[in-house]
């Protein structure tokens, strides 16, 4: 109160209780990717962090899912592919099959790839590679949601029409500078970047590249936030040909705040993508498609007539796949062309195979979107104190590589102390996320992803509550209300279950005031010193149980 000059009667409120602390948000996702349009209204949203809370938002904003496209690879025709992937009927005479060849198609091995052949007609095994439409972000945002997402942004770096580019997953980064309530950086369409090499290995640099990114502005420059990691080329088991993704991944990322991101593998086949999905629109070589279903009816029939006695449908369906729709009006041509669809996926037994190995491909996705929903489920309903591990993962058929318990160890624990979560099936449970520990694994401070995330929490709360006393006397009265603010709040904490310990004070303590954390020259620099001491939650990551004999006793 100023100096009273006038006589009367003054009244001082005096504040009773300190500021509170405030709990800042532990589970808001940043999706950095390519969308189909980043349009609010008229305003682009191109480059600008941009936040929803639901999908139906996402599609008001962003659009829907890119138009895949596969084209059929035929390799060089073989006695026994070895292939456990579903056959074509081979049910013909050896008259069809030598009167008509397999259709001319590109050799996958000629185009780099050395894949698993997704189907087999008459000797010959064919691939179906996609060649449109590889974009993985508008998939994740539908695992996200499905396990349990809420708030989130989405940085939009480009549409579908663009190639995926490290520079501008890097500039999508950049953006999140200027969001403080971001706590998770996920970047799935980051892992179209891993390109086959002609060896068959994979090139990771350009992934890698954008991951380190991703960890500098984890934490080098914001420190308030954690990345999520996909491990590119994740799908591979460990003894692929093309190499050991997971050695590969540890090798190339280096040793930089490790502790601020958390990598899981395998990835995962989902069910985010149905059949009906999909169509023969979706082949981008729609002449080999014609050619093969030609030969399937051929190879089917017992006729020797150039055309086989089949159904009249099944053949009309066939003819017209190439049929130029431009000239019948939009309703017509999407009716005829979903009756033809139908016509074909129920009498082709070799297209309703192709539309299911499309559907397997597409469902094959990293396993970040997913994650970051189950961040966000456990700490609403548990804490973000809870390590968030031995969660079942939902809209997930199983992992692209079945993980065994001896398979895991090297994944856990390696000296290099990369340490990357494994996702598992278990019998009777579904498949399950079986690891809770952050890149840094030999780090005794910052092994479990809990506790770097929760010490994030109790950072930024702090810190954010704190500002407000900023350029106020530094002086006993400011020490011991600064000190009673972060007490109250850790107090809630501990109640809470946040914090180890039987009592408040064995769970935190509050050290503030001269000749305890600051020393008279701090007072003359204008320095105010906390330090603060909390017993963080560990997991229970192993559970011995000893078993011993004892004598009988009656």
């Amino acid at each position: 109160m100023g100096q009273m000059k006038t006589p009367g009667v003054y009244i001082v409120e005096k504040s009773a209780f300190p500021n509170s602390v405030v709990e800042v948000a532990t589970a808001v996702p940043a999706f950095i990717g390519y969308t189909q349009t980043a349009l609010n209204v008229s305003k682009s949203l191109a480059n600008k962090p941009w936040r929803i809370s639901s999908m139906a938002e996402y599609h008001n904003y962003f659009g829907f899912a890119p138009f895949p496209t596969f084209s059929i690879m035929g390799n060089a025709p073989v006695k026994d592919s070895g292939s456990k992937k579903e056959k074509a009927p081979k049910d013909a005479p050896k008259e069809a099959a030598k009167e008509e060849a397999a259709p001319e198609s590109p050799s996958p091995k000629a185009a780099g790839i050395a894949e698993e052949a997704d189907f087999t007609l008459n000797g010959t095994d064919y691939v179906l590679n996609q060649d449109g439409g590889a974009y993985y972000l508008y998939y994740s945002m539908r695992l996200f949601f499905q396990n349990g997402g809420g708030p989130c942004y989405i940085v939009s770096v480009g549409n579908y029409e663009d190639d995926i580019d490290p520079d501008r997953l890097k500039s999508g980064i950049a953006q999140l500078i200027k969001e403080q309530e971001p706590t998770m950086v996920v970047i799935p369409d980051n892992m179209v970047l891993a390109a086959r090499n002609s060896d068959g290995s994979f090139d990771i640099s350009k992934c890698i590249n954008v991951q380190q990114a991703a960890l500098q502005h984890c934490g080098g420059k914001m420190r308030n936030r954690v990345a999520i990691l996909d491990i590119p080329a994740g799908y591979k088991g460990r003894q692929d040909p093309s190499g050991d993704c997971i050695d590969n991944f540890r090798s190339a990322l280096g040793i930089n705040y490790l502790d601020f991101a958390a990598a899981y593998y395998p990835w995962i086949n989902t069910s985010i993508v149905q059949e009906s999905d999909l169509s023969f629109e979706n082949f981008s070589n729609p002449d080999e498609l014609q050619k093969i279903l030609r030969l399937e009816l051929k190879l089917a029939d017992t006729a020797t007539d150039d055309m086989p006695v089949k159904s009249a449908q099944q053949i009309e369906a066939v003819n017209s796949i190439t049929k130029d729709w431009s000239g019948q009006p939009e309703e017509d041509a999407q009716s005829h062309k979903m009756l033809l669809n139908k016509i074909l996926s129920q009498m082709s037994p070799l297209f309703t195979i192709m539309v299911k190995e499309m559907k397997n491909k597409l469902n094959l996705l990293p396993p970040s979107g997913a994650m970051a929903g189950i961040y966000t489920m456990v700490d609403n309903s548990r804490g973000v104190w809870k390590a968030p591990a031995n969660v079942s993962i939902n809209a997930v058929v199983s992992p692209a590589v079945n993980i065994t318990h001896d398979d895991q160890e090297d994944l856990n624990v390696t000296t290099q102390g990369k340490s990357i979560n494994a996702i598992r099936p278990f019998i009777g449970e579904g498949t399950l996320v079986w690891g809770a520990r952050t890149l840094d694994g030999n780090s005794q401070d910052w092994r479990y992803v809990n506790v770097r995330r929760t010490m994030i929490m109790l950072e930024e709360s702090i810190r954010l509550a704190t500002k407000a006393y900023v350029f106020e006397n530094n002086v006993a009265n400011t020490w011991v209300t600064i000190k009673s603010m972060i007490s109250n709040f850790l107090t809630g904490i501990w109640k809470r279950g946040g914090l180890a310990g039987a009592s408040a004070e064995d769970a935190f303590s509050v050290h503030v005031g001269l000749g305890e954390t600051m020393t008279p020259n701090d007072i003359l620099d204008g320095i105010l010193r906390v330090t603060v001491l909390v017993a963080l939650i560990r997991p229970a990551e192993f559970i011995e149980i000893t078993f011993q004999q004892q004598m009988q006793k009656s």
